[in-house]
């Protein structure tokens, strides 16, 4: 064990600014202990939340400033008033002591020198406690955050059967522990960052050094550096500017609010993003295959997972192009359907008052209102949505005449479908759209032309250099084999490793990435 005892141990250099200060700008913290309160209150506008203490160690003048309510009380009076009056080092010279106390007195584990008066504040809004040494002109920002947050719970919008029940929550540092906590790997890397010039919220970028490739994160990172907006109040505000201009139907980034999911995704070679004040992840780049995958898909057994993953795919296809398809079949290709069947919709539409193409789209606009209402609504009164809906719409709307059974079946299932692709949602709110005045206006010939314009302008995507609907188009018929729309046993997905590096397609020298993620800011 003596192999393990530290001899000439250094003590930190605070006569140099060894970190990386925030606006350099602002004024230089100065000696004098009054000015730079002074000049703090003056750069907050004096606010109520802003407290400065001052008190005396060792017959030194110090002082600590906080924001309330975000800081632990506990942890103040621990970690910095206690060790400070009860032994402070006996040295004379105001900056020797505070250089002292910071280097070998146990205040905390996390501390950083602050130089400026813009780096004070921040670090104070973000939950830091600054102690301040008449003499020395140099802060230090003592990490004892205690603001109040939400606790870690089950996620909302991804459920699962047998999979985690944790979910992210608003605070950044909680989340990418989550993270850590389930990738105890050396090669996951987190940078963090402040974005939004006023708002200076907190992201962090998570990798694995040595499964994502280094083109898509420096062009993450960049992008993320050059975002020019003022406040960031969630991860939504960043997508618009991670993905293509042209990226309107589907979303090229993957969101998420599950731990689990999250470091799955950084295995395969992908590039996450936490941000502070939102419990919804980003994950990049992003196929889309992945939207009919789900946790519990890999809880159950191969043969049922298929199963469920050819339902969800179905169940898409349908929620887009059924109301479309029905209207197309009625209005220009009625010997389509069987006799009987061409019987009863003949029968049905005769008592309404409006054509196919009118029903279905009234009927369409009625239940996303219907959708929209119950969504907003308190939980406590949103189920008398789905009475009204089911009484009204459902069934008075048909006894009136104003709509006809078949429609309103169409609709509702139609409805039901896009719920089993919930991050497909908005997309198929608006195929379904489209395909029905598509289906109106040219019949299947409408249908066959927007399905093919769809199908290709998916293909022509890339992101970061990574084929969207990879692993089809173009094939890589290792993927699609191994985890698709069937998967193997863990026992063969355990033999080697997938990385959508190794898609076909993937741009190789990085070129995909630099067009994609490169600073765009040139002008």
């Amino acid at each position: 064990m003596r192999g393990l005892v530290m001899r000439n141990i250094k003590k930190p250099d605070f006569s140099e600014k060894n970190t990386e200060p925030v606006n350099r700008s602002d004024t230089a913290l100065s000696s004098n202990l009054d000015e730079n309160c002074c000049a703090v209150r003056a750069l907050m506008n004096n606010s109520s939340d802003l407290i400065i203490k001052y008190f005396t160690a060792g017959g030194h003048k110090m002082a600590v400033i906080t924001c309330e309510g975000m800081i632990g009380k506990a942890d103040l009076a621990n970690l910095i008033f206690r060790p400070l009056v009860s032994s402070p080092p006996g040295i004379a010279d105001d900056n020797e002591f505070f250089c002292a106390v910071c280097a070998d007195m146990p205040i905390a584990e996390e501390q950083k020198q602050v130089y400026d008066i813009g780096a004070l504040c921040l670090n104070i809004m973000s939950g830091f406690a600054v102690l301040l040494c008449n003499g020395a002109s140099f802060g230090i920002a003592i990490g004892i955050q205690g603001f109040a947050h939400r606790s870690v719970d089950e996620p909302s919008t991804h459920i699962n059967l047998r999979a985690s029940r944790e979910g992210f929550i608003e605070v950044v540092r909680t989340n990418v522990a989550m993270v850590r906590r389930r990738m105890k790997s050396p090669t996951l890397k987190t940078i963090m960052m402040t974005v939004g010039e006023r708002s200076k919220t907190d992201v962090s970028v998570c990798y694995l050094t040595d499964k994502a490739d280094m083109n898509i994160v420096n062009a993450v990172t960049d992008k993320l550096k050059n975002i020019p907006l003022n406040t960031i109040a969630g991860g939504e505000y960043l997508q618009s500017f991670l993905e293509d201009d042209d990226s309107v139907l589907f979303s090229q980034i993957y969101t998420t609010e599950r731990p689990d999911v999250f470091v799955s995704k950084l295995y395969e070679g992908r590039v996450g993003i936490i941000v502070d004040g939102t419990p919804f992840a980003l994950v990049l780049p992003c196929l889309f295959a992945e939207n009919f995958v789900t946790m519990d898909d890999y809880t159950h057994k191969p043969y049922f997972s298929a199963f469920l993953r050819i339902i969800r795919f179905f169940a898409f296809i349908a929620g887009a192009v059924l109301p479309g398809l029905y209207v197309a079949l009625c209005n220009f290709h009625p010997e389509m359907f069987r006799s009987a069947l061409l019987l009863n919709i003949y029968s049905s539409e005769q008592t309404t008052a409006y054509p196919v193409f009118g029903e279905c789209l009234i009927m369409y606009i009625l239940y996303e209102i219907m959708r929209e209402a119950g969504l907003r609504l308190p939980q406590s009164i949103g189920h008398a949505v789905s009475i009204v809906g089911g009484l009204v719409i459902g069934e008075i709307s048909v006894s009136a005449g104003l709509m006809s059974a078949p429609v309103v079946l169409i609709i509702a299932a139609t409805g039901l479908c896009s719920f089993a692709v919930p991050d497909l949602y908005d997309s198929c709110m608006i195929l379904r759209l489209v395909f029905i005045v598509a289906g109106g206006t040219f019949g299947l010939f409408g249908i066959t032309a927007v399905g093919v314009v769809i199908f290709f302008r998916m293909c022509s995507k890339n992101t970061y250099g990574v084929p969207y609907t990879a692993p089809f188009a173009p094939v890589t018929l290792k993927s699609i084999i191994r985890d698709t729309f069937r998967r193997e046993s863990w026992k063969k997905l355990s033999d080697t490793d997938m990385t959508v590096q190794q898609l076909s397609g993937k741009a190789k020298s990085g070129h995909g990435a630099e067009r994609t993620g490169g600073n765009e800011q040139d002008k």
